[in-house]
């Protein structure tokens, strides 16, 4: 990580970074120039924005009653096998209109813009029929055109098998019914998806139904970024690798030929230690994934089950709990996230001819957006992107900085 001390940053009308360095090259520079907006920060921080590689934002129902039963000792597969979990809200999400669901997702993302989020990978699968999972993609294209928040939509209609239906059955509809009309919608431009997920997870989509789905995928030209090795160890990393996928989420139970794998590969890790800490699994293997280099990238993972909004305190808990530092877990929410999603070469960095997404927040420290669990509401000054104020923070006005 790059740290300039008495730097500025220019962003041009076009969104893009034009110039970063220190302050004084900078002024002579743009001497000549006029800026709609400057914004002096002195005493604070400039940061890129942050990068949420995996959420499940769209849905109706939440599910604070299962909290509950998890504290009281369920399982999550006790829970889903009871009717519950994922198929509570597939439910709630099959009966809502599209109004509604998208009222509710602009909340949401609302909120992970508050808290320093700007661009956000954003999944269906809480509709298992075709209907609901575009249903559900409508409303993230909807997202997509009306909001400043950058967003990577995901298809993630393997997400679990429908009841009444059996994997092989259900992958047989995802290849036959649902990919095609995707790749028809996406042709006529009416929706935009950029990657393709499957929960690749025992009792759910087995090893050869995610290769099916996930080849599948592929071939209609979106990029693979799934949830792997979640609850038992599956060899999806080794699959992942083999596909050439871009990214694999969870990995909880990952084997060591699999971390290899996805090293060589170049197939980021998302890690989500949200999951982890909710559920009291055991954590993903952060350090050895490092140690191998593997490009590790990390999520909210923002869904009923785990109901976080705020990569701040994401990274909070992947140092704590995974044991990253604080450079690995900046680097794993910014850069390595735009790499999870393929768009490191636009995003994740202040860089020239970079899109300009950034935070500047009330600290002369940066590690103060970690090192306060939950503290961002009063240390996120602004949220800007593509050069734009999205979010000002009042609150930081009457407060000297940290």
């Amino acid at each position: 990580l790059g740290l300039l001390r008495g730097a500025s940053l220019v962003v041009g009308l076009d969104g893009c970074i034009k110039a970063v360095g220190p302050a004084d090259v900078i002024r002579n520079q743009f001497s000549e120039a006029t800026f709609e907006k400057i914004i002096d920060c002195s005493g604070k921080c400039v940061l890129p924005g942050l990068i949420d590689a995996h959420t499940h934002p769209v849905w109706a129902g939440d599910r604070v009653h299962e909290f509950a039963m998890k504290l009281a000792g369920a399982s999550y597969m006790e829970i889903h096998q009871a009717g519950g979990g994922i198929h509570f809200t597939v439910e709630h999400t099959r009966k809502a209109t599209e109004d509604e669901l998208f009222a509710t997702f602009q909340q949401r993302l609302e909120r992970m813009l508050r808290a320093g989020s700007t661009l956000v990978e954003c999944k269906s699968g809480y509709g298992l029929n075709l209907e609901t999972e575009l249903k559900m993609l409508r409303v993230i294209e909807r997202a997509r055109k009306s909001m400043d928040i950058g967003i990577s939509s995901t298809y993630c209609g393997a997400h679990a098998v429908p009841k009444g239906k059996t994997a092989t059955e259900a992958t047989d509809d995802i290849i036959n019914n649902h990919l095609p009309k995707l790749k028809e919608l996406k042709l006529s431009g009416e929706i935009h998806v950029n990657n393709i997920d499957v929960f690749c997870e025992k009792g759910v989509f087995d090893l050869e139904s995610t290769r099916r789905i996930l080849q599948a995928g592929k071939d209609i030209g979106l990029q693979i970024n799934f949830h792997g090795d979640e609850l038992h160890p599956m060899k999806s990393a080794e699959l992942g690798a083999e596909l050439g996928a871009r990214a694999i989420s969870h990995l909880e139970e990952v084997s060591d030929e699999g971390i290899v794998a996805m090293a060589r590969a170049k197939c980021a890790a998302v890690l989500l230690p949200t999951t982890a800490y909710m559920l009291r699994l055991k954590q993903p293997q952060a350090r050895k994934m490092l140690e191998e280099g593997v490009i590790v990238a990390l999520g909210s993972d923002f869904n009923p089950n785990a109901y976080c909004f705020s990569m701040p305190m994401v990274m909070h808990l992947a140092c704590v709990n995974m044991k990253m530092s604080m450079n690995e877990a900046l680097a794993a929410a910014t850069i390595n996230a735009a790499y999870a999603l393929g768009k490191s070469d636009t995003h994740g960095s202040l860089e020239v001819g970079k899109q300009g997404d950034l935070l500047i927040i009330n600290s002369s420290r940066w590690e103060h957006l970690i090192y306060q669990f939950g503290g961002h509401e009063a240390l996120i000054n602004y949220v800007i992107i593509k050069g734009k104020v999205v979010y000002e923070n009042e609150r930081c006005e009457t407060m000297s900085s940290y």
